[in-house]
Formats: C-alpha cells, sequence, structure tokens
C-alpha cells in the first residue's frame, strides 16, 4: 500500500514534467517527514567523498525500508508513467554519498548504460550557496541554468538520461548527503558499476579522503 511508504509516490505523479531540454521533473518533501529523522538516524555512516555502492554499507532498518520503498514497484510505475518508459525488466542500482570534495561537482552527463537517474537529498535545510545541484543546458558553463536543485532534505529530482543531460554544482566540501538510484540497461551494468566504485571507494579510504 503507497500510503504505507515512507515516500511519496502520490506526488511524484502529480509532478510537472519539464520535457525541455531533457526530461526531468522534482519533488520536494518526496521523503515522508514522519520518516526523515529515523531514516537520518539508520542513514550509513558515509565518512569519506566519493560514491558507495548500497551492498557495501551497513546502515539501520529505517532506511532499509527506504531502499527497499525506491526500489518497489509503486515508485517504479510512478516514475516510468511519468516518464512514458517501460523500467518494470529494468536492474536498479543505488549508491550512497554522504561527503562533498572540493573536486566533486564538475559538469557531465551520466554514462549511456544509465537509463533514468534519480537523486534523493537527505541533509537538513541547505545554506550553503555552493552544493546545489544545477541542470544545465551547455557542457562548459555552470551558469547555464535550466533548474537548480537545494539539497534539502527530503527532495528528490529524477531525469531522464540523454546526450544533453549535463548536470553540476559549484564545489562544497563537507557533509552532503545524497541517494542515487538508477535504472540501467542490464544486471551486468550494475556489477561493473558496482566493483568499479568499490575499487574507487577502497582507495579513497586508503589515502584518508
Amino acid at each position: 500500500m503507497a500510503g504505507a511508504l515512507p515516500i511519496d509516490v502520490e506526488a511524484v505523479s502529480r509532478a510537472e514534467l519539464v520535457r525541455e531540454p531533457f526530461p526531468y521533473l522534482m519533488v520536494p518533501h518526496f521523503v515522508r517527514a514522519a520518516d526523515i529523522d529515523s531514516i537520518n538516524a539508520d542513514f550509513p555512516p558515509v565518512t569519506h567523498p566519493g560514491s558507495f555502492p548500497l551492498p557495501t554499507l551497513n546502515y539501520g532498518p529505517a532506511f532499509r525500508t527506504f531502499m527497499a520503498a525506491i526500489q518497489g514497484p509503486e515508485f517504479m510505475r510512478a516514475v516510468s508513467e511519468k516518464l512514458g518508459m517501460d523500467l518494470s525488466r529494468r536492474p536498479t542500482m543505488v549508491t550512497v554519498r554522504g561527503q562533498s570534495a572540493a573536486r566533486d561537482g564538475q559538469i557531465h552527463t551520466d554514462s549511456r548504460s544509465k537509463l533514468v537517474t534519480v537523486l534523493i537529498y537527505m541533509n537538513g535545510t541547505w545554506e550553503s550557496p555552493t552544493g546545489r545541484l544545477r541542470l544545465l543546458r551547455s557542457p562548459d558553463n555552470l551558469n547555464d541554468v535550466i533548474a537548480e536543485v537545494p539539497p534539502d532534505e527530503g527532495t528528490l529530482l529524477v531525469f531522464k538520461n540523454a546526450p544533453n543531460a549535463w548536470h553540476g554544482f559549484e564545489a562544497f566540501d563537507g557533509p552532503r548527503r545524497v541517494i542515487q538510484l538508477n535504472w540501467v540497461t542490464n544486471s551486468r551494468v550494475v556489477w561493473w558499476e558496482q566493483t568499479r566504485h568499490k575499487v574507487s571507494a577502497f582507495f579513497k579510504k586508503l589515502r584518508g579522503r
């Protein structure tokens, strides 16, 4: 039952889909207020910059329920219907960030093996002018902004991956909690991406950054 989930699936269905220059939608308060504190209390202790695959992390039951919800059929159907894509047979991959380094945020598009990108922010009220994700019209101008996404607690961004789905943010060094969910082309992508992130995270921990 969708009403029992820690996420507001109905808000995704109601959200405006912006189609140009690439399809995206934003939902403030996507994570239900009643569940925020318990999810944050059970958030994985990510102390190094970088993306960490969900299977490599330790976390509590509220966060586990949250992860099950965003990978569940209700949310999948809402995103599928909104974007006009059949995601029912596509595998998912989840990575978690807890820290941002000054080198992060460079303008990029996601790999073509990622069909849809979902970002869920789990910070308090974001007061820094930097660290706010920007959806962009071009690959070389961080001020050519389509929309800016405040990384406030419970905010959702969904976008369809496309060759022109440029995004990035002004450098921020410090705690910045974000969960990334991708629907990908096939299970081989999940294996490869998780292996790549594991190796990268291992060396980042060795370097202490």
